[in-house]
């Protein structure tokens, strides 16, 4: 037997398991494991390849989606040599296209993967959220470092099983938080660390998003579909669903089978130095609730929510915090207003109530504050506790690519993984509905007392 047929097998019998589920999910979701099956066989033409050795030169980057967010990845790595791009719709690829002329062009990524092989050291996935986890498992199943976009994945399960894969194959990954990498976020985590604004009991969390068409049924009755869209391959594994431009380019994320709400569009952003500075991978959720929500039906997202997440204390040779209450809010909700705030709240940012002063963040942590002036001019700068990033999360992460750095910061493992779940576990509590806690067991991905969250934990996959 030859080992291009070994590492064949290989792939195969390590993508059906992480994409099928073989271990601990949950009883409600078993019925989409044939299909999830079927999607990792599409997937094992693939030949899992040896490492690359990048130290030295260039990587050879393949990037998945090239229109919207996706073109801005593709230039953020450009530094690199891009050797193919894909993209469902040409017309929307057309700036990338046009900027890597000799780069080959797919309109299907499993085809582009097989096809240029050990001619790829790495990959960018820069999708609608339901197809992050199938292309970047794919990539990372044969060996290619990935950066993938936020969320991470469409679902917890999702999340869970990307990070695992990231481990099992020692590549190096990135979610496209750029916040992450900015001193702003530093700054949170060493002001809170170091104690100088004392423990924080409360994070309030807010965006004026959706800015897009959400709480509205899916077209039932499709539209002629344009010549250059491979309409079909958008959809991957999501369900059947006729072509409407309300769903593509733009509104697709009003639709829980192709997106995940505002939550799922900012969560990862503006939630991110609060998940970790106060070291939320490391504490227990107790539970989460929508308090609000106006969804329309089961199928869509909602215009506005807000969303409670309650966390144990957390202490170790470090640090000692108290329990946490976290609170989401988009769709125009706005959280209280301390009574000594001496500023106008953005349409979107994160405000951190401690005991001995208040922190004041924007979406990014790009301009962090303490709050009042007052407070600031008397607690000052923080030490610094943290390593400065000297450029940004995509020269972080071809750094980590080539063994020239250490992993990046929002890595699926460490990082974004656990973070994405934290943010979906808002959007089960959604689907759940308004007002019905969910207690939560992480280890199990499952609700002890809300077994009707335990369906949306993963999701079916169609093949395609």
């Amino acid at each position: 037997m030859s080992n291009k047929e070994i590492s064949r097998r290989s792939f195969l019998r390590n993508t059906a398991a992480a994409v099928a589920g073989v271990a601990a999910i949950p009883a409600t979701a078993r019925a989409a494991e044939t299909a999830a099956q079927g999607v990792a066989q599409q997937a094992a033409a693939a030949v899992k390849l040896p490492d690359h050795t990048v130290r030295g030169r260039k990587l050879n980057i393949a990037c998945i989606g090239c229109g919207g967010k996706g073109s801005s990845d593709v230039f953020g790595v450009a530094s690199e040599n891009i050797v193919a791009l894909c993209d469902v719709d040409f017309t929307r690829g057309w700036g990338p296209f046009m900027r890597f002329a000799n780069a080959p062009r797919y309109k299907d990524y499993r085809k582009m993967l097989n096809d240029m092989g050990d001619q790829i050291d790495a990959v960018t996935v820069s999708t609608p959220d339901h197809t992050h986890f199938p292309a970047a498992m794919m990539a990372v199943e044969m060996g290619k470092h990935c950066f993938v976009q936020k969320p991470l994945t469409h679902t917890i399960w999702e999340a869970r099983e990307l990070a695992n894969a990231a481990k099992r194959n020692n590549v190096a990954t990135q979610m496209g938080n750029q916040g992450h990498a900015h001193n702003g976020t530093r700054l949170i985590y060493e002001w809170i660390n170091s104690g100088m604004v004392g423990g924080v009991k409360e994070v309030h969390l807010w965006t004026n998003r959706p800015i897009w068409l959400q709480n509205c049924t899916l077209p039932k009755k499709g539209m002629k579909c344009p010549e250059k869209l491979d309409w079909n391959l958008w959809l991957g594994t999501g369900p059947v669903t006729p072509y409407h431009s309300g769903i593509h380019p733009f509104s697709w994320r009003g639709f829980w089978e192709f997106g995940c709400g505002a939550l799922g569009d900012m969560g990862c952003h503006i939630m991110d130095a609060a998940f970790w500075s106060l070291h939320l991978a490391k504490r227990k959720l107790q539970y989460v609730v929508a308090e609000e929500s106006d969804a329309a039906d089961s199928r869509v997202t909602p215009n506005s929510s807000v969303i409670t997440y309650q966390f144990d204390a957390y202490k170790d040779s470090n640090v000692e915090m108290p329990p946490l209450t976290m609170k989401w809010y988009d769709g125009g909700k706005m959280p209280p207003v301390p009574a000594d705030l001496d500023t106008k709240l953005q349409d979107n940012g994160q405000l951190y109530i401690g005991e001995k002063a208040n922190i004041l963040g924007d979406t990014y942590a790009g301009t962090v504050r303490i709050v009042p002036e007052a407070k600031m001019k008397q607690i000052g700068k923080p030490p610094e506790m943290v390593e400065r990033v000297k450029d940004d999360h995509y020269q972080e992460w071809i750094r980590a690519c080539k063994g020239e750095g250490p992993p990046a910061g929002s890595n699926f493992i460490d990082h974004s993984g656990p973070l994405t779940e934290v943010v979906s576990l808002g959007n089960l509590a959604i689907r759940v509905g308004k007002g019905k806690q969910v207690d939560w067991d992480s280890e199990t991905m499952t609700s002890p007392n809300c077994p009707e969250a335990n369906q949306y934990v993963r999701h079916p996959f169609r093949l395609f």
